[in-house]
């Protein structure tokens, strides 16, 4: 039975699925991963963990990025796990957490190597949008964003 947490960027379950992420955005990234890895810090992160029978497979974050916007970080879903729905789950607690805070709309940042991640954004609402703040001028980024 698949169960989410609502919790924050200091829970180690999170920070353990999130060195695997770092590990696979390494790869994706490859020159460009220290550009991004820097934004990616985790610092105080609203975050959900999804756990299947006790097992920490999956995790997302948001930050506020204005205030009425939150900025989705941190999604990944152990690699046995995916395809579950497991990443769309996460992604729709968050934007209900974000929207019971007050927030409106939801951005985001992806890389253009990371098609699954595109499609399950786009699945679950999110429009592309120009690349904002600091991805105004990578190539490699595509943002997005949602009503919520």
């Amino acid at each position: 039975m698949i169960h989410m947490q609502r919790t924050n960027s200091d829970n180690s379950d999170f920070q353990n699925l999130v060195i695997d992420l770092d590990k696979l955005l390494a790869e994706l990234d490859g020159d460009e991963h220290e550009f991004y890895a820097q934004y990616n810090k985790a610092g105080h992160l609203t975050t959900v963990v999804s756990y299947e029978d006790g097992k920490a497979i999956g995790c997302g974050a948001f930050k506020e990025y204005n205030s009425n916007t939150v900025e989705i970080k941190r999604m990944f879903t152990m690699a046995e796990n995916r395809g579950k729905g497991i990443a769309h789950a996460v992604l729709n607690e968050l934007e209900k957490w974000a929207a019971e805070l007050g927030y409106t709309t939801a951005v985001l940042e992806t890389g253009k190597r990371q098609h699954e991640a595109i499609g399950l954004y786009q699945k679950a609402g999110y429009n592309i949008i120009p690349n904002y703040g600091q991805y105004k001028d990578m190539e490699n980024s595509v943002c997005m964003q949602k009503t919520i």
